[in-house]
């Protein structure tokens, strides 16, 4: 029988954790994790940049990240997954890839770490999150890094998560309609008939049967669905049978 090793918490002080992160300026700051609740990452630079080189494993790139309208970069398209899925949350008010570097001492040494993304909501808070391949998860020193970095925002009064491979289906909506984030000319004519006719759930397809211009109608529907003007069950295929309806204009993000 395979005996699978145990990672226990490990003793961990607010304290004893540093902060390395860059500002706006480009410059280089160190304060303690919990003066470090206080600043906005997400107007600094990313603490290291993102390695490209003949023959690596993983696919670096940049994605525009609508909310903020800026781009980011990204180190594996798993992690581009995560950012085109913390786009589409209406939660998310901006994010940041690389935010900062973690150094801490307990039980188990000393140890650093860069998060993959933090994330500031529209109320404050904070979700950072940490992408791993799912083969990865499993990982003795994986597990550690998860645990320590979970003890330090819980302290801090983070939200924190280790993420591997998105749900499918989830991912494949998100996918398609990404293809419409940005910001359509056509919505501004056709937005206010398609959500009135969708004040009562009717499916996307009953819905452009009234367009004189269907394709372009269909181009606008998938836009409001992105920015959850029309609302939907994620949680299913997305198909011309699929039900939507028309939500308020959500507030405008800080």
């Amino acid at each position: 029988m395979t005996r699978r090793r145990t990672v226990r918490p490990i003793g961990l002080a607010l304290g004893q954790v540093l902060v390395r992160y860059c500002d706006q300026g480009g410059n280089e700051r160190l304060v303690a994790a919990a003066d470090a609740v206080r600043l906005r990452f997400e107007d600094g630079l990313p603490v290291r940049d993102i390695p490209s080189y003949a023959g690596q494993q993983h696919t670096p790139g940049e994605l525009w990240f609508a909310t903020s309208d800026r781009f980011l970069a990204y180190e594996s398209y798993l992690e581009s997954k995560w950012m085109k899925l913390l786009d589409f949350d209406p939660d998310v008010a901006d994010l940041v890839a690389q935010p900062f570097e973690l150094e801490g001492r307990d039980q188990g040494g000393v140890w650093r770490h860069t998060p993959d993304l933090f994330a500031r909501l529209g109320d404050g808070t904070v979700r950072l999150l940490d992408v791993k391949a799912n083969r990865f998860l499993p990982h003795l020193d994986v597990t550690r890094q998860r645990i320590r970095t979970a003890a330090v925002c819980e302290a801090m009064g983070w939200d924190y998560e280790m993420v591997g491979e998105p749900d499918p289906l989830r991912w494949e909506s998100v996918k398609w309609l990404a293809g419409y984030r940005r910001p359509s000319l056509a919505a501004d004519e056709l937005a206010a008939p398609l959500l009135e006719l969708a004040a009562h759930p009717v499916t996307i397809g009953d819905l452009l049967a009234f367009q004189s211009a269907p394709d372009i109608a269909r181009a606008v529907v998938y836009h409001l669905m992105w920015h959850h003007r029309l609302a939907f069950d994620i949680t299913k295929p997305l198909r011309d049978h699929t039900p939507v309806w028309s939500r308020p204009a959500p507030e405008t993000r800080p």
